[in-house]
């Protein structure tokens, strides 16, 4: 038994049995990702009067050209969802390879409830406002993510347990402030937040394409 096996023994490893899916999911991971981003910078430009800074995503997914923004956001929970069936696959058996699966899987639905419950957007106070509830939520559900895949990749991949630290030490520095500084700049600041999640889905993705091309455990960390 190998250095690298003698240190994950213990710590679950995974085991690829098909290295195929894991890169289908990968490429799923990447494509929502862009289309989060592209999604806003479109929408940005298209919608009138919009600005970025002052303006948050909830607004660009109301009124006459929502349809771009939810397209984005229905991709990005794309994402997640492959991330989450990634995760699954890899499964280790420990109770953390579960508990982020199943935590990915949280994120993409309140990714689509945000999609499609856009209060703040249109200001449309019909029915349930669930809005901020689930925001709130979600805030919530990406930090117990990172910190996740911190713990479970760390003898794997040290470069994306380092970076889900990150991810989750800007989380839980900078949603609260977000929910507490002046309108003029919570717009710039909401994206900055979107940015850290697209940046570690994209670091998952490439990831889970590098243990895909090199299944052998015995030859990782990556």
């Amino acid at each position: 038994m190998n250095d690298m096996e003698n240190r994950t023994s213990c710590a679950h490893i995974p085991r690829i049995h098909s290295p195929q899916l894991l890169i289908l999911l990968a490429l799923i991971g990447f494509v929502g990702g862009v289309a989060l981003v592209a999604g806003n910078i479109i929408g940005s430009i298209v919608v009138p009067g919009h600005d970025w800074v002052s303006d948050t995503v909830s607004d660009l997914a109301a009124g006459r050209f929502e349809i771009i923004q939810d397209v984005a956001l229905y991709g990005y929970a794309g994402t997640l969802f492959a991330l989450a069936l990634a995760t699954a696959h890899l499964h280790g058996g420990s109770w953390r390879w579960s508990a982020l699966t199943l935590v990915l899987v949280l994120i993409a639905v309140f990714v689509v409830i945000i999609g499609a419950r856009n209060e703040y957007g249109d200001g449309d106070s019909e029915g349930i406002v669930i809005h901020i509830y689930i925001v709130y939520a979600m805030g919530v559900a990406f930090v117990i993510g990172f910190v996740l895949a911190a713990l479970l990749y760390r003898e794997i991949a040290e470069w994306f347990s380092r970076a889900s630290w990150v991810a989750a030490a800007l989380w839980v520095v900078g949603a609260p402030i977000f929910f507490m500084m002046p309108t003029a700049y919570d717009g710039a600041w909401e994206r900055g937040l979107g940015v850290v999640s697209m940046l570690w889905t994209s670091g998952y993705a490439w990831l889970l394409w590098r243990m895909a091309r090199q299944p052998d455990a015995g030859k990782w960390p990556l």
